[in-house]
């Protein structure tokens, strides 16, 4: 298991890199959720999502000679923005494996910023196994998008941050709501809460069609998804938790929770209308939690909004069906 000494030198490492997201307050969050809730809204960091700081702590790491030769990550978006910027900021020449039904804005993004675009259709291919083979072609440096000690160190600033965050405003956390797709997220940060926060319960928030990090959780090991499930959260469609997240998140989190697609549809009105963010379905499973009271919400809540990218089409869609 990673440790919070981990999560602090990546802190470093992206001094000046990562944007210091807020906690910010909504009194119609609270309101609707019968608790104070504070929002971490990731979806104003540096590429639209948590996945610079994981990308850039394990990029930063290469030696000169695996810098050279370059990297391959595999990625449904974010993550694959987040090493094609790291990679422009490093000097280091990226390829990510990305579906081809991908968000637009996700793809064209990861271009617009270097990374090389491998698309692959992700109900019949094997985005790792896809970059396997390139990386021992090219002698290339794999970058997972989870399941990596870095990675999860790196996602693991938000935690710290959180902690930090509500320390100076007074507040100590009795929740945390993180959206999970392969868990790294959710287990960095769990370390650095539960470092740094006494009687903290942190959550993972699935869509109740990849639910497998929650199901896994009451099972105690790893469970998979049904191979025809479909969801709007692009970003969390992870079919089984990570080998090295997963026992981290058995350890430090409570029971998984789980959102429908009309509730995330819901929250991301929610949030353009009443906090003016815009959010991907992905990045709104935790905030459709909070709202939804899907936990008991005693105490202070913290959510984290993990991602805004989102191709307009679809936004202007979902915005179009409020009540």
């Amino acid at each position: 298991m990673i440790t919070v000494a981990d999560i602090e030198a990546a802190a470093g490492r992206l001094r000046g890199i990562a944007v210091e997201t807020p906690l910010i307050e909504n009194a119609e969050v609270s309101k609707r959720a019968g608790a104070r809730i504070l929002l971490k809204p990731e979806n104003l960091q540096r590429t639209g999502s948590f996945k610079i700081r994981g990308a850039y702590n394990l990029l930063s790491r290469l030696d000169e000679s695996q810098a050279e030769r370059g990297v391959v990550a595999w990625s449904s978006g974010n993550h694959a923005q987040g090493v094609a910027c790291a990679g422009k900021l490093l000097g280091i020449k990226t390829a990510i494996v990305m579906p081809e039904d991908a968000p637009r804005a996700k793809l064209e993004n990861t271009k617009r910023l270097g990374g090389e675009v491998i698309t692959y259709d992700r109900y019949t291919g094997d985005r790792e196994a896809i970059a396997r083979e390139i990386a021992g072609e090219r002698g290339a440096e794999l970058v997972p998008s989870y399941d990596h000690e870095d990675i999860i160190a790196g996602q693991g600033t938000v935690g710290l941050e959180i902690a930090e965050q509500a320390q100076a405003l007074g507040i100590e956390p009795g929740r945390v709501l993180i959206c999970c797709g392969g868990g790294g997220l959710t287990a960095g940060s769990a370390v650095a809460l539960k470092a740094r926060v006494s009687d903290v319960s942190v959550h993972t928030v699935e869509p109740e069609t990849f639910d497998d990090t929650a199901r896994s959780l009451v099972a105690g090991e790893r469970l998979s998804v049904d191979p025809s499930a479909r969801s709007i959260c692009d970003a969390l469609q992870a079919h089984t938790p990570g080998r090295l997240t997963f026992p981290i998140n058995r350890e430090l989190t409570g029971p998984g929770l789980t959102v429908s697609e009309a509730e995330v549809r819901d929250a991301m009105r929610f949030a353009f209308e009443h906090l003016k963010l815009v959010v991907e379905p992905g990045g709104a499973v935790a905030l459709a939690a909070a709202l939804n009271r899907k936990v008991d919400m005693d105490g202070d809540v913290v959510v984290v909004i993990s991602g805004g990218n989102v191709d307009a089409d679809l936004f202007a869609e979902i915005q179009a069906e409020r009540n």
